[in-house]
């Protein structure tokens, strides 16, 4: 008779057969999923902070998207949208010109993940500035494809990988709590523009620059957010020397910060911007959105691919922003954060291993540092949270360029009691483990 669990049977199976370069973030296992909830294979019940790294924001299995996936698979799965044209693929652009609007008119284009989005998004901008630089930053993360991965941050997702694509220039994240050094915001910002300034001259020339692309919140990095005043500076740069500038919204979007995108919480409007996750409550959906005069800029069949936009995604998605409009998730977005935010604040009062919460909405994050030192992370104490809560049945992430910040990205449809009773089980790790 096996004495191994079903879940450890399980994940000895997937260490005999699959890639080891594929991540194991939590060894918890599923075989039902339902809003926030997930029953692993020995029947456990199990509260989900993971959202599948931000992908059901809607929660596992809403009826409306699962309904609307098994009417559109019994009528046709696959036709490729280059090849037979289909109305969902047409719908959901038109919704997401209506709920995400680039200017007087806006135009998209349907992808499968989220590094698919951002390798198209610099496409149509190289294409419609006839310009080859582009800018990121530190801390990016922007997928793991090889534009994507050229662009995102941490070297420890891009190790033997290269050489990485050419004509990419990076820059600090202007992160205040790590780098504020004693300023107040105005002083930070002004110092971090003038910067961005001086990269004209030490960096790389902005008329050469075709785009900058930035994480209004910073997910994989661990939900930095980009201080407001210098997203303001950041769209008058790029509108004095015609770059393209491109928000990647992958993790931050549809109702994660209470609003359909990130950046409708600055009073900036991007030429482009890229979304995936939680658009398609887990269906393989992504989306370019931008300015149509910018995304008509690319030469036909330069963008795109077999899969794009497969039906059974499209509806989906159609199906998921119907639901999400119907229950108000945004609305919902902001109180979940704000339970959040509040217990956090809560918790670092007692415990100073935490150096700082923040976010926007329900895109918190929680850093631990050491001796309240922003530039000691704490990894070791995270990771231990991660670790300690997986024992008690809470399925949670942590994120930074140091792994030392936990991110809850809890599906927000969550109970307010089933969010309390997770962030008990953080609270009660934390305390554990900084007696």
């Amino acid at each position: 008779m096996s004495v191994y669990t079903k879940s450890e049977q399980l994940l000895e199976r997937r260490k005999n057969t699959v890639a080891n370069g594929v991540g194991v973030f939590n060894t918890a296992t599923v075989q039902d999923a339902k809003g926030a909830t997930i029953i692993d294979v020995d029947g456990n019940e199990l509260i989900d902070f993971a959202g599948g790294i931000g992908v059901v924001n809607a929660g596992h299995c809403p009826e409306p998207v699962v309904k609307a996936i098994q009417e559109q698979a019994a009528k046709y799965i696959h036709t490729s949208f280059n090849v037979v044209t289909y109305e969902p693929y047409i719908a959901l652009c038109e919704k997401l010109a209506e709920i995400l609007p680039h200017g007087e008119k806006t135009k998209s284009m349907l992808v499968s993940t989220g590094a698919e989005a951002v390798e198209n998004a610099i496409k149509i901008a190289r294409q419609a500035t006839g310009k080859q630089a582009v800018l990121c930053y530190t801390g990016a993360y922007h997928g793991r494809t090889m534009m994507a991965m050229t662009l995102t941050s941490k070297i420890d997702y891009k190790i033997g990988c290269g050489p990485f694509s050419p004509e990419v220039y990076r820059l600090p994240f202007p992160n205040f709590y790590r780098y504020g050094m004693g300023r107040d915001m105005d002083e930070f910002v002004d110092w971090e523009l003038k910067r961005l300034r001086e990269s004209g001259r030490n960096l790389v020339d902005p008329n050469s620059l075709a785009a900058i692309i930035i994480e209004p919140v910073q997910g994989e990095g661990g939900f930095n957010p980009t201080p407001k005043k210098y997203m303001e500076g950041l769209r008058d740069f790029c509108d004095e020397y015609g770059i393209m500038l491109i928000v990647d919204e992958v993790q931050s979007g549809f109702a994660r910060t209470g609003k359909w995108s990130s950046w409708q919480h600055y009073d900036i409007v991007p030429d482009i911007s890229t979304y995936a996750k939680s658009m398609g409550s887990g269906m393989p959906i992504a989306a370019v959105v931008g300015k149509a005069d910018i995304m008509d800029a690319a030469a036909a069949g330069t963008i795109g691919g077999t899969y794009i936009g497969s039906p059974l995604s499209c509806v989906a998605s159609l199906a998921t922003i119907k639901y999400m409009e119907d229950i108000d998730l945004n609305s919902r977005g902001t109180e979940v954060g704000n339970i959040i935010r509040d217990r956090f604040l809560k918790m670092q009062a007692n415990h100073p291993g935490i150096g700082d919460i923040r976010g926007i909405g329900a895109m918190i994050g929680v850093e631990f540092v050491k001796n309240g030192d922003p530039r000691q992370p704490n990894t070791e104490l995270c990771s231990a949270i991660v670790k300690n809560c997986s024992k008690k049945g809470l399925i949670l992430l942590s994120a930074g360029t140091y792994k030392n910040v936990i991110r809850v990205l809890c599906p927000l449809v969550i109970t307010d009691e089933l969010l309390n009773q997770g962030l008990d089980i953080i609270e009660e790790e934390i305390k554990t483990l900084t007696k």
